[in-house]
């Protein structure tokens, strides 16, 4: 891939040449903390003190831990990246086989498109703050237009426009939070005391967890262009995990305030008036942010299509062209997406949270267990393109019904505005559905694949 920006970016989901491992861990560092520097990151922090009613003091405490706890996951995603040098989901085929992947990257892709649609939508309110005249649609579809240019250059531009945000959006976003807690400081006193729950400070702490475990499938799609070795391996680990904790801990401390004095009220309507002349340039700096968060959801959830795309055209190289075209199809599902989601924004957001977390537990606990304790990263990356699926084979129904179970298991925990399991309401409504599945699942998987699954396991060298 050429060193500028006016190139386009030619790979896809195939294993990067280690003479082509140009990447830097300070650049996985800026890319997962500009990437955060946005509107839904302060939405999700709002979160806590809005849908979740916890007072300002314990809602910070669970969003740090959370963040904390969900990055390590994130972050160990991560480190497989310069080992393999492929997309994440090319490598879950390790563990679902070529076509057992299939469902799993699929779920990956509406994940994708879920995000980016959030923050389409949020990007357009702040647009439309600063430009009223264009209407809710014309600033979305203005969103649409900023966000496919980086998903169609891919790689390069995307870490150069994280870069800038980095530095723009990290600015901003300090200023911010101290500009509203210093004008805002007697509201915030004076804000109606509510008493902290469990419920509350676990739902808190669980959604700010999600945001980070949300980026692993496609986390390693941006250090798998960092030299092997296990020096690399680390730095990636510890790049994405603060840059991706701190670029989230900062805007969500902001939503958490603004959630505090919104009174019910629209979060980016009340942050704008809490700015007031301060609005226009703290809005545009974050919708521009929202691009580069929308951008890598697209482009990675290119990366995933194609995936799927060439389970059943093994034969085929899907290379510029289809990515291209893929990205375009997806920035258009995106849109259509922001269109439904816009009419009860909060509510739909946090019911895709729930629904999110329910499908990505138990695979995160799957490929950590599978990476780390099985394969101790040792994988035959040439298998993972196999029309047979190579070692791997089409399927691996261990890895299935585990995924499954892991699944079934939450549903007693569940506690949510469509169903709250039994377990659940004798706990009066506290949700650890991705608690408990975040347990059994990795131990399971462990058990079950070593009893029914020895093939596929690393081979120890004949003496």
């Amino acid at each position: 891939m050429s060193d500028s920006l006016n190139h386009i970016e030619t790979e896809t989901i195939y294993p990067i040449a280690l003479d082509r491992r140009h990447g830097r861990p300070r650049d996985l560092f800026t890319v997962w903390f500009g990437s955060n520097m946005m509107m839904l990151t302060v939405v999700t922090g709002a979160l806590a003190t809005t849908l979740f009613a916890q007072p300002l003091g314990p809602a910070l405490a669970a969003l740090v831990v959370g963040n904390l706890v969900g990055g390590v996951f994130m972050a160990l995603h991560a480190a497989q990246g310069p080992r393999l040098g492929v997309p994440q989901m090319i490598q879950t085929r390790g563990q679902f086989g070529l076509w057992g992947a299939v469902p799993v990257t699929a779920l990956v892709v509406l994940m994708y498109v879920g995000f980016a649609a959030s923050n389409f939508v949020l990007g357009g309110e702040g647009l439309q703050q600063i430009f009223p005249g264009f209407g809710r649609m014309g600033c979305v579809v203005a969103m649409g237009v900023l966000t496919a240019i980086p998903a169609l250059m891919g790689y390069r531009m995307i870490h150069a426009a994280a870069r800038t945000m980095t530095v723009l959006c990290g600015v901003v976003v300090v200023a911010s939070l101290l500009y509203v807690w210093v004008t805002q400081y007697p509201a915030i006193v004076a804000a109606p005391s509510r008493p902290a729950t469990l419920r509350g400070m676990l739902a808190s702490l669980s959604a700010a967890a999600l945001w980070q475990i949300a980026y692993a499938p496609y986390v390693s799609d941006y250090s798998r262009y960092l030299p092997p070795g296990r020096a690399g391996e680390r730095a990636a680990f510890h790049a994405s995990f603060w840059g991706c904790v701190g670029g989230s801990v900062l805007p969500m401390s902001i939503g958490a305030l603004i959630g505090l004095l919104a009174g019910g009220q629209n979060v980016v309507a009340t942050f704008a008036a809490l700015l007031g002349v301060w609005a226009v340039p703290v809005l545009a700096a974050l919708s521009l942010g929202i691009t580069v968060a929308t951008a890598m959801n697209i482009y990675c959830g290119a990366l995933s299509t194609l995936t799927v795309l060439q389970t059943f055209r093994p034969t085929r190289q899907h290379r510029l062209g289809a990515r291209i075209a893929v990205t375009l199809g997806l920035c258009g599902l995106t849109f259509i997406m922001a269109v439904v989601m816009s009419r009860s924004f909060m509510a739909a957001y946090d019911t895709f949270l729930q629904a999110l977390m329910a499908v990505m537990i138990p695979w995160t606990a799957i490929n950590l267990t599978d990476y780390y304790v099985l394969h101790h990263g040792e994988y035959d990356v040439a298998s993972f393109f196999s029309p047979t699926g190579g070692r791997y084979g089409l399927f691996n129904k261990p890895a299935l019904a585990c995924y499954v179970i892991g699944i079934a298991v939450q549903v007693p925990f569940f506690a949510t505005d469509f169903y709250t399991g039994p377990i659940a309401r004798m706990m009066h409504g506290i949700d650890l559905a991705w608690v408990v599945s975040l347990c059994m699942t990795g131990p399971l998987y462990w058990a079950v694949e070593r009893r029914f699954n020895p093939k596929a396991l690393p081979q120890s060298p004949t003496p």
